[in-house]
C-alpha cells in the first residue's frame, strides 16, 4: 500500500523537534566536561583556591545542563519504536546495538562520574578526583561517538547486507559498522563543535561577569581558559568540517551537489559558490559568485575529479531504480521460493539497488508496474530542499570563521593581560547564542540533507513510519513540544538564575567590590 505522508510528514516532524531540543544541550555537555577538566588540572598542580571555585562553579552550570540533556535524550530514543517501527524492524539489527552501548556508556559510566564529580569534592583525594573529572570528559565523547556510529550508519551503510530470508538487514560486519569513515569524520567534527560551544559559554558569561565588574580575578582566569580552548577548537572544528565534507562528497553525492546547488556537472575542479540565490524551478543559481577551484579541492582532493551535478544524479538515479525493481521481483520470488537458483543471482546482482525500487512505493503499489513516469517522479524525488542546504551550511560556516576570529583575538588580549575592553566583552556577551545557531544548522545539513532516505539508498523514510494515524502522531507530537518547550524553559531559567548568582552568589567566591579598570570603558 501507498504510506500516509501525513503520517511521515508529522513524524519526521516530531523526530526532527525532539532532535533539535535534545541538541541544544549535548554539544554544552560535550565542552565543559573538557572545561571543567582543565580548571581542576590546573588546580591541582598549582593548589590554589580560585582554580578549585573555578571548577566547581561552572560544574553547578554543567550539572544542570547534563540533566536536561539526559532527559530529552531518553524520549528521543523511544520514538524509534513507537514512530518508526518498520524502520526498527528493518535495520534494528545493526542500529540497536551502538544505541544500546551508548545507553550504557551514559546511565551507568557517566552518571557514575558525575556523581563522583559533584560529591567526591571531600572524600576522595584532588588527585583521584581530577582523574574521575577527566574520565567524564572522555565518557561524555565516548557516549556522543556511539549515536554518531548510528547516524553514520544512517549515512553510509556499510558492514551490512539484506538477507531474503528474514527481509531485514542484517549485519556483515560490525568492525566495518563502528570503523565507518563517515562515523570517524562526524565524531571529530561533532565533539570539536561541542568543544566550541562549551568555550564560548564560558567566555560570554565572564564577559558579562566583568561588564558588571563582578569576580573579576574569577572571570579573566575563566576567559583565558575559555579562549586558549575555543581557539583550539575552532579551528578543529574547520579543518574536520573539510574532512567530513570529503566523506559526503564520496558517500552522498546528491547531498554534496544541493549544498553547492550545483544542477549541472561542471569541469574539474569544480568552483565554490560563495552567494547565490538557489531557484530550484529554473535549476538555476542567480547571482552567483563563485570562487573556482575550491569545491573541487575540497570535495575530491584532486584538480582533475569532477563533482557530479544534480541533474546528472537523477539519471543515475532512473538508472538504480531500474535495476533495483529487478532485485524487488527477484526478492518477492525468493519469498515463494526460497531455493530459485535464478532469482538468488538476480537479487545478488541488483541488491545494492533494490533500496531505490522502494522509492516508488510513495507513488505506487508495487514497483514493478512503474511506469516511465513513476521513475522520474522517483528518480526526483532524491533532491533534497537545495535552498535550505545551500544556506544552511553557508551560515554554519560563516559562524565557524566568527568563532575562529573571536577566540583569536580573545586570546591574543589574554596573552596581553588585556580582557577589559568593553566592546571586546560586549562582542563576547552576544556571541552566545551563535554555536547554537551554528550546531543546530550542522545537524540540519546532515539529516535533512539526507533525505528521502532514512538509511542512504536502503530504506526510503517514508517506508520507515509506524501503521498509526495521523492524529494519532498529532497528539503525540503536541505533547512532545509541550514537555521539551517546559523543559527548555526550566533549563533556561536555571541556568539564567545559577549564572546571574555566579560565585560570589552561591558563596564560592569573596564577595568584594571587584570594578573594571578605568581603560575598559575607552579600550
Amino acid at each position: 500500500m501507498i504510506v500516509d505522508p501525513d503520517v511521515v510528514g508529522l513524524s519526521r516532524l516530531q523526530f526532527a523537534l525532539t532532535a533539535l531540543y535534545h541538541f541544544l544541550f549535548v554539544p554544552l555537555t560535550l565542552g565543559l566536561a573538557f572545561m571543567l577538566a582543565i580548571m581542576e588540572s590546573v588546580y591541582v598542580m598549582t593548589r590554589r583556591e580560585v582554580w578549585k571555585r573555578m571548577t566547581q562553579f561552572w560544574g553547578v552550570l554543567f550539572g544542570i545542563n547534563f540533566a536536561m540533556g539526559v532527559a530529552t535524550g531518553v524520549t528521543m530514543e523511544f520514538q524509534f519504536g513507537t514512530n518508526w517501527a518498520y524502520y526498527s524492524h528493518y535495520v534494528g539489527d545493526i542500529f540497536g546495538a551502538p544505541l544500546a552501548i551508548e545507553g550504557m556508556m551514559a546511565f551507568f559510566l557517566e552518571a557514575t562520574l558525575v556523581g563522583v564529580f559533584f560529591f567526591g569534592w571531600e572524600r576522595v583525594s584532588p588527585l583521584k578526583h581530577m582523574i574521575a573529572t577527566w574520565f567524564l570528559a572522555l565518557a561524555t565523547s565516548l557516549s556522543a561517538l556511539w549515536i554518531l556510529i548510528a547516524n553514520a550508519w544512517m549515512q553510509n551503510p556499510v558492514g551490512a547486507a539484506f538477507n531474503p530470508q528474514t527481509m531485514r538487514m542484517e549485519v556483515t560486519s560490525f568492525s566495518d559498522v563502528i570503523f565507518n569513515p563517515v562515523a570517524q569524520s562526524k565524531f571529530v567534527h561533532t565533539v570539536s563543535a561541542g568543544y566550541t560551544m562549551g568555550a564560548m559559554f564560558v567566555l560570554s558569561i565572564s564577559a558579562w561577569y566583568l561588564l558588571r565588574g563582578r569576580n573579576v580575578d574569577f572571570a579573566k582566569r575563566s576567559m583565558t581558559v575559555a579562549a586558549s580552548f575555543g581557539l583550539a577548537a575552532s579551528l578543529s572544528v574547520v579543518v574536520l568540517g573539510d574532512e567530513s565534507g570529503y566523506t559526503v562528497s564520496e558517500n552522498q553525492k546528491m547531498k554534496m551537489a544541493a549544498i553547492e546547488a550545483m544542477w549541472d556537472t561542471e569541469p574539474a575542479p569544480a568552483s565554490f559558490t560563495l552567494f547565490g540565490l538557489p531557484d530550484v524551478a529554473s535549476h538555476s543559481t542567480r547571482a552567483a559568485v563563485r570562487i573556482p577551484w575550491v569545491m573541487g579541492l575540497m570535495g575530491t582532493r584532486s584538480i582533475d575529479e569532477p563533482i557530479l551535478g544534480i541533474a546528472d544524479l537523477v539519471d543515475q538515479a532512473k538508472v538504480r531504480i531500474g535495476d533495483g525493481i529487478k532485485a524487488y521481483d527477484a526478492m518477492l520470488v525468493l519469498r515463494e521460493n526460497h531455493d530459485d537458483a535464478q532469482a538468488k543471482a538476480i537479487l545478488a546482482m541488483h541488491d545494492k539497488d533494490m533500496g531505490y525500487a522502494l522509492l516508488l512505493k510513495r507513488f505506487i503499489d508495487d514497483p514493478r508496474k512503474a511506469t516511465a513516469d513513476d521513475i522520474q517522479k522517483a528518480a526526483n524525488s532524491t533532491i533534497p530542499n537545495v535552498p535550505v542546504l545551500f544556506w544552511s551550511f553557508r551560515l554554519m560556516v560563516a559562524c565557524g570563521l566568527w568563532f575562529i576570529a573571536l577566540f583569536a583575538y580573545a586570546f591574543w588580549r589574554a596573552s596581553k593581560r588585556r580582557l577589559d575592553g568593553r566592546r571586546f566583552l560586549t562582542v563576547a556577551l552576544w556571541s552566545l547564542p551563535l554555536p547554537w545557531v551554528a550546531a543546530e544548522l550542522g545537524w540540519i545539513v546532515a539529516e535533512y540533507g539526507r533525505q528521502p532516505w532514512a538509511i542512504e539508498g536502503v530504506l526510503p523514510t517514508a517506508l520507515g513510519a509506524s501503521s498509526l494515524t495521523a492524529s494519532q502522531v498529532g497528539l503525540s507530537l503536541g505533547g512532545f513540544v509541550l514537555f521539551y518547550t517546559a523543559l527548555a524553559v526550566v533549563d533556561g531559567y536555571l541556568m539564567v538564575k545559577f549564572a546571574r548568582k555566579g560565585p560570589d552568589g552561591l558563596g564560592m567566591w569573596p564577595q568584594r567590590p571587584d570594578a573594571i579598570p578605568a581603560t575598559a570603558q575607552t579600550a
